[in-house]
C-alpha cells in the first residue's frame, strides 16, 4: 500500500513539486507557528518537496524532515538547505523530541490499520504540551484513489477513530477548500491535537 503511494510519489515528483511549491498555504502556517514558542523544534513529517520546511526555517524555527519518497528528499533538501531524510512513517523513533510536528496532506495516505500506530509513535515524539497539525480529505473514503492510498475522515469519523487515543486530544478543527488552482471543490478536514 505504502509502496504503491511512494512510487507514485517517486515518478511524479517534478510534476508534484510544481504543483505544491509555491502554493499559498501561508494562512494555515501562520495559525500552526501562533501556537509555538520561539524557536520550537518542529518536524515536518512528510514534508513532499519541502515548501513548509521552508516557511518554518524563514521563521527562525529548528526543523527536521522527512519523507518517504527519495526523488521527493532530494527536491525538498535543494529547496531548503537542510538535509531531509527518507524515512518512512512507521519508522519514527523518538520520545518527547519536538514542540510540534506537521503532518500537513502526509498521513492521510496511510490505512486506519496503520495510522493509529503511527499517531502513537507521533504522541511520543512530542514533548509536554506539543501539538501536531496534520490534514485529511473530507469525506467518507478509504482506499486507492489516482495510484495512492488515502484514508478520508469527517469530524465526526475522526473523533471516532480518537476515542482510543489518550493522552493526546483534538484541540481545534476547520474545513477548508483545496488552494491549489481548479481545485476549489475539494475540501480538507484540518486538524491540531495536542499532547496532554
Amino acid at each position: 500500500m505504502q509502496t504503491q503511494t511512494i512510487t507514485y510519489y517517486n515518478q511524479n515528483a517534478t510534476s508534484f513539486t510544481q504543483d505544491t511549491i509555491s502554493v499559498d498555504f501561508s494562512e494555515t502556517q501562520n495559525h500552526f507557528m501562533s501556537n509555538l514558542p520561539a524557536g520550537a523544534r518542529i518536524l515536518d513529517f512528510g514534508c513532499g518537496a519541502g515548501r513548509d520546511t521552508k516557511c518554518f526555517l524563514q521563521h527562525g524555527f529548528h526543523v527536521d524532515a522527512i519523507d518517504g519518497s527519495e526523488k521527493l528528499c532530494t527536491f525538498a533538501s535543494e529547496y531548503t538547505g537542510i538535509h531531509v531524510q527518507k524515512m518512512l512513517f512507521q519508522d519514527l523513533d523518538v520520545k518527547n523530541v519536538y514542540d510540534a510536528i506537521w503532518a500537513c496532506a502526509s498521513i492521510l495516505h496511510l490505512p486506519k490499520s496503520e495510522l493509529g500506530p503511527v499517531l502513537k509513535k507521533i504522541q511520543l515524539a512530542l514533548k509536554e504540551n506539543g501539538i501536531l497539525y496534520t490534514s485529511f480529505k473530507y469525506g467518507e473514503f478509504e482506499g486507492e484513489r489516482n495510484g495512492r492510498y488515502f484514508t478520508d475522515f469527517t469530524i465526526e469519523s475522526f473523533e471516532k477513530f480518537m476515542e482510543d487515543f489518550s493522552g493526546i486530544e483534538i484541540e481545534e478543527y476547520w474545513i477548508t477548500k483545496d488552494v491549489r488552482p481548479n481545485r476549489g471543490e475539494e475540501r480538507w478536514l484540518n486538524l491540531i491535537l495536542r499532547k496532554k
